[in-house]
């Protein structure tokens, strides 16, 4: 049994509007075949078939403001409400307070104590290992745990050899980086990579930060783009993973892009699609983010003996 997390930032279920709604102009044929032809909105928040469960998910965790992402991908990251727990919503990085709970229950933690396999399949150029190396503390909740688990971060190395996936999907921003040789491919492609590189862990995690930027841009030229590279990559993931044995996961944190008529976050639940293996029985213990990482760890340690 696998898992494999594909992670957006910024996601939520919106109106089907296509004035303010990105999903509702962008070319989305992957993510709708999913879903019998539909993609998620308010009057579509439900729905299974013999591959696929979608469920609606609160991501403002019983909290009164606009959800972060510092407590929500912490939440997600660790099953605890972090938002609940320091009274309120923070981000865009986790705060000092939730440092100890990162460093205690991450995801990649409690996994590799149960003897699991885990990966974090996004490429970093150079620059950001310089800027690590400054002593920072402005990480994001993944890096971060990372940092904490002893879970390597993949460099343009594993990315050349397509053991790891650029966080644009294409490579296409590599040259900016100092990388002009760095050739760039589709993303259907680096789905492919993906599925093929989640047959060697027992969990996988990739995340994809440009929806939460574009909603932030109020561009809708920008946010379809950016969907529907997305949705092409989910293709490529799609035609590759063995859903016998692997479970695929899409979540997110916040919603955002779903309404480019503000360029805040949203209150909107976020989407939790889960394919494959299992995927009634996950999404039927999910709720709210902290749910997340608790479903996980079940999933691949109820059934060989692990405590989950």
């Amino acid at each position: 049994m696998r898992v494999l997390l594909l992670f957006l930032d910024g996601v939520g279920i919106g109106k089907a509007d296509g004035r303010i709604n990105p999903f509702f102009s962008a070319r989305l044929p992957n993510l709708s075949n999913l879903l019998d032809g539909r993609v998620p909105h308010r009057g579509f928040k439900h729905f299974q078939n013999k591959l696929v469960t979608l469920v609606p998910v609160n991501a403002t965790l019983g909290v009164a403001g606009l959800p972060q992402s510092g407590t929500g991908q912490t939440a997600i990251f660790t099953g605890v409400n972090a938002a609940k727990m320091i009274g309120r919503h923070f981000g865009p990085y986790p705060s000092t307070t939730l440092r100890p709970l990162l460093e205690a229950k991450n995801v990649f933690r409690r996994l590799q104590d149960r003897g699991k396999s885990v990966c974090f399949a996004n490429a970093f150029p150079r620059q950001f290992f310089e800027y690590v190396e400054t002593g920072t503390r402005r990480l994001t909740v993944t890096t971060l745990s990372c940092q904490f688990a002893g879970v390597p971060l993949r460099r343009l190395a594993e990315l050349r050899t397509n053991r790891a996936v650029s966080a644009d999907l294409t490579r296409h921003r590599w040259p900016e980086r100092g990388e002009p040789e760095l050739p760039t491919i589709s993303a259907r492609r680096a789905g492919e990579h993906l599925a093929h590189l989640t047959a060697d862990y027992d969990f996988t995690l990739f995340e994809y930060w440009l929806t939460d930027h574009a909603g932030h841009s109020q561009k809708m030229e920008e946010a379809v783009e950016v969907l529907e590279r997305f949705d092409e990559f989910l293709g490529g993931v799609l035609q590759h993973l063995d859903f016998d044995s692997t479970l695929l996961v899409v979540m997110s944190d916040h919603g955002n892009i779903e309404d480019l008529s503000t360029k805040s976050h949203t209150r909107n639940p976020v989407p939790c699609i889960a394919a494959g293996r299992g995927h009634h029985e996950f999404c039927a213990r999910i709720r709210n983010l902290a749910h997340i990482t608790p479903a996980i760890v079940s999933v691949l340690c109820e059934n060989d003996g692990s405590p989950s």
